[in-house]
């Protein structure tokens, strides 16, 4: 493994552990007000809630993926624990199976030994070739059992439409952002990688700064909330 993409020092800023169980701390209290809530179908907001859920997935997720590059605590066990406890909350993600996996992407990018790369540049082909490579049959065995569950006490219409609909979108928001466009066609660059243009606002609600995504192969220990400080003008 690259020591470059996954290192744990003393300099990690303790910011990020309050940042990332921030963000699983306002994805819980939002889901758990979001399944009591009355829906109505004719207000936008009950639309505006699915989005801001979506993108709280797509937070669990960009958290795990700051604690696979040991980003998220100095502390080896806090930064792990982080990272297993927000790739589990969305949908029982196993942090095992995608720590090897997303180091692989950074050591051999956009080749055929890239588990999250197609050459086809297909979006379609593409995108389940990606979710392949991460959804597991216990993840939907564990999904299927806790929806079970859940409805005992909650709406269906309200798992499905704050529960489980919002982590369905966030993969595509991920793939989009974080996968599809960064890397697709010919980058020729030495991280094979493209960068979106400079618009912090909306490259935090795009995908939380991973259009940015020249600079986080260029610099892959720089945690999420810090990559617009290294946005580059121009890739190299």
């Amino acid at each position: 493994m690259s020591s470059k993409s996954y290192q744990i020092s003393r300099n990690v800023d303790p910011k990020g552990l309050l940042i990332g169980w921030g963000i699983i701390g306002i994805w819980f209290i939002s889901l758990v007000f979001l399944l009591q809530l009355q829906i109505n179908w004719t207000s936008p907001l009950t639309y505006l809630a699915v989005l801001v859920q979506m993108h709280l997935y797509t937070g669990l997720f960009i958290t795990a993926h700051d604690a696979m590059h040991g980003v998220v605590s100095s502390n080896k066990t806090l930064n792990k624990l982080t990272g297993w406890v927000a790739a589990t909350l969305f949908s029982f993600n196993n942090y095992g199976k995608l720590f090897p996996k997303h180091h692989e992407h950074h050591r051999h990018v956009a080749t055929d030994e890239d588990p999250d790369y197609h050459p086809s540049g297909n979006f379609w082909i593409w995108y389940f070739s990606f979710i392949r490579q991460y959804v597991t049959i216990w993840q939907i065995i564990l999904m299927a059992i806790t929806f079970n569950i859940l409805k005992l006490w909650i709406s269906t219409e309200n798992l499905i439409l704050f529960w489980m609909l919002p982590a369905v979108l966030s993969t595509f928001q991920l793939f989009y952002f974080g996968t599809f466009l960064p890397h697709r066609g010919e980058n020729p660059n030495k991280h094979h990688s493209s960068t979106q243009s400079k618009n912090h606002l909306w490259a935090f609600l795009s995908c939380y700064f991973f259009g940015y995504h020249y600079e986080h192969h260029d610099s892959p220990g720089t945690p999420w909330w810090r990559l617009w400080k290294v946005k580059k003008n121009q890739v190299s």
